[in-house]
């Protein structure tokens, strides 16, 4: 009867002359757990700042309406303190809005330099892991060649 072919061997040997570098695979996992974590913090940043401005405008707010809420001697005093209310409230409003921009905007800025810093980053260590991997295949070649 005819012998089958160990595969499992040929494959060994062929395995063995084609090494994996697992440090490069563990080298992205840790530029991208950075990243995360620069991103992570770019935004929390962003969390903090908009939650103090919605505080401090809260804050306003609630003391400028106390003057609507006191009790007024003329009916007209009343329509008065409304009218001051809504105008306080809608220059609040455009400040606290330019400010909540201005959050946003820097969010971005921060965003595209990491994604840029990352992506030129991630352009280099592709660039040295090919040319070490066409290195070692170049010698893997040659040597299977040899024997």
């Amino acid at each position: 009867m005819t012998k089958t072919q160990d595969f499992n061997k040929m494959f060994q040997d062929m395995m063995a002359n084609f090494p994996m570098d697992m440090s490069i695979a563990q080298d992205a996992f840790k530029n991208q757990a950075a990243l995360g974590e620069k991103m992570s913090k770019v935004a929390l940043q962003a969390a903090d700042k908009s939650a103090e401005i919605s505080t401090k405008w809260t804050k306003e707010t609630l003391a400028k309406i106390g003057d609507v809420a006191t009790a007024k001697e003329e009916a007209t005093d009343y329509t008065k303190a409304m009218t001051d209310f809504a105008s306080a409230q809608a220059e609040l409003a455009a400040e606290n809005m330019a400010a909540f921009a201005e959050v946003a905007k820097k969010v971005q800025a921060e965003t595209v330099e990491l994604m840029m810093a990352a992506g030129k980053e991630m352009g280099e260590e592709a660039q040295a892991a090919v040319k070490k991997a066409t290195d070692e295949v170049s010698k893997a070649a040659k040597k299977a060649t040899a024997k």
